[in-house]
């Protein structure tokens, strides 16, 4: 039989297995993180007719006389190029811009994925939820009251944990930055309610206990007699309840009977020292005030009344930063910082770059809750389709080198967005024309060697 006929089929064949690449890309065209497959055709064997001679003397050299078997398929490589992002606004919805797999995990077997297309299952686990396999990543850790993200563990599931509670938390510090008007009159001897109130600038702000309740810390500021540059600071926690709170400040190291300090301005209005009722004074770095109050309502077992203790931030000496300042402009209210809340519940979450998970709470409170780990290959192109967009590590893929996104070569992460497929609609056509094209060449040469065929069986004739 003639060797074209084998060729043509061979050529049939392997065409055939290019338009069922082609045909599966089409179908994946809207596929989430589908990565598109290309076919590479190589020839097949050559049967030498005659060998090369070299040249002599007498004559130059002879090339030698093959002829070609066919053709088979060389490769069919899997394309990872970068697909578009598709905004969905769905924040378990994450794409990766720039090279890495997310790890999904069912049991002890891992998958790595482009398509992130997450969301959350009965126990909060980040899930796909086509299959059920888990995102992998690490939870954060609370040590000695500091949350942290141990990257260098082994990655594990990451659950979010909507509706959990966030306790209570005591205030620490309260920051002052206000302005005490240089031009506020001092108080006479005797006055009455108005002029104490024009002598006086009030600082309200709300403040917590260790049980998470509400307290109104108040600051009153009054001009000292006999002065220019000092103004007297008295505090009360709770000034309008019925029974008042017992509330003590100081400078030193132990809280003294009274509740009253004394800050001290230079010449230019900036802070230069503070003095407690018992004469400890600070007059550098930065001016702290220690104010302790009972927390009401709350005895423990030894019958002695809680004691909250928290410390009031003046700000530094020298400086109109964040610092209570005197000139000669309206006195201001601003206390701008606390560090208190009450408990609160796991409202939503919000997952960055970097693909840290950070969640918020009801009461205000932002608690990193873990991070998305990414997968890395040295040879991509090397992992085996496992279905269901998934892939699985082969012989010639390379280990998985895991880490977070933005380092060693991978990606960021993009939330409330999805990667699309790479496939290219008008590139896939033109395969496709190309393709059809060469099975009707091989299938002409099969015909036409037939009709050859045909004519040598018809010599006898």
């Amino acid at each position: 039989m003639m060797r074209s006929l084998y060729a043509g089929v061979s050529g049939l064949q392997n065409h055939q297995t290019r338009m069922d690449v082609i045909g599966n890309n089409i179908s994946n065209v809207n596929t989430v993180g589908f990565k598109k497959g290309r076919v590479n055709f190589q020839d097949l064997l050559s049967q030498t007719m005659s060998g090369a001679a070299r040249p002599t003397d007498e004559v130059g050299g002879v090339n030698p006389k093959q002829v070609g078997l066919g053709m088979n398929v060389a490769s069919i490589d899997t394309v990872h190029t970068q697909g578009s992002l598709q905004t969905t606004g769905i924040m378990t919805d994450i794409a990766i811009q720039g090279d890495g797999f997310f790890i999904e995990r069912s049991g002890d077997k891992e998958f790595y994925t482009r398509a992130g297309a997450f969301g959350l299952d009965e126990n909060g686990t980040l899930v796909n939820p086509s299959n059920g396999l888990r995102v992998q990543g690490w939870m954060a850790q609370d040590v000695d009251g500091r949350t942290f993200i141990n990257t260098a563990t082994d990655v594990e599931d990451l659950v979010i944990p909507v509706g959990s509670k966030d306790p209570a938390r005591a205030t620490g510090e309260v920051d002052l930055a206000c302005n005490l008007d240089k031009r506020t009159p001092l108080i006479p001897a005797g006055a009455g309610d108005a002029d104490v109130a024009e002598g006086t600038w009030s600082i309200d702000k709300t403040i917590y206990d260790s049980f998470g309740e509400e307290h109104v810390l108040r600051i009153n500021f009054t001009r000292v007699a006999g002065t220019e540059n000092q103004w007297q600071g008295s505090v009360t926690v709770d000034p309008d309840a019925e029974a008042p709170t017992n509330t003590l400040v100081d400078i030193g190291e132990a809280n003294n009977d009274t509740n009253t300090f004394v800050v001290e301005f230079d010449n230019l209005g900036t802070l230069q020292a503070a003095v407690d009722g018992q004469g400890d004074r600070i007059d550098n770095g930065t001016l702290q005030v220690n104010v302790a109050f009972d927390v009401a309502g709350a005895t423990p077992e030894a019958g002695a009344p809680v004691r909250q203790d928290m410390v009031l931030n003046l700000g530094d000496v020298g400086s109109v930063v964040d610092t209570i300042t005197q000139f000669a402009e309206k006195s201001s209210t601003k206390a701008f910082k606390q560090d208190g809340y009450g408990m609160g519940y796991l409202e939503s979450f919000k997952i960055d770059q970097s693909g840290v998970i950070t969640g918020v709470y009801s009461n205000g409170a932002n608690r990193t809750l873990g991070q998305v780990a990414l997968a890395s290959f040295t040879n991509p192109g090397g992992l085996e389709k496992a279905g269901e967009s998934t892939f699985v590590v082969s012989n010639n893929s390379g280990e998985a080198r895991i880490g977070e996104s933005g380092v060693a070569g991978k990606g960021k992460l993009i939330a409330g967005a999805l990667e699309m497929s790479n496939v290219d609609l008008a590139e896939q056509f033109t395969d496709m024309i190309v393709t059809q094209r060469g099975f009707q060449a091989n299938s002409r040469t099969i015909t036409t060697s037939d009709q050859m065929l045909q004519e040598l069986l018809t010599l006898k004739r």
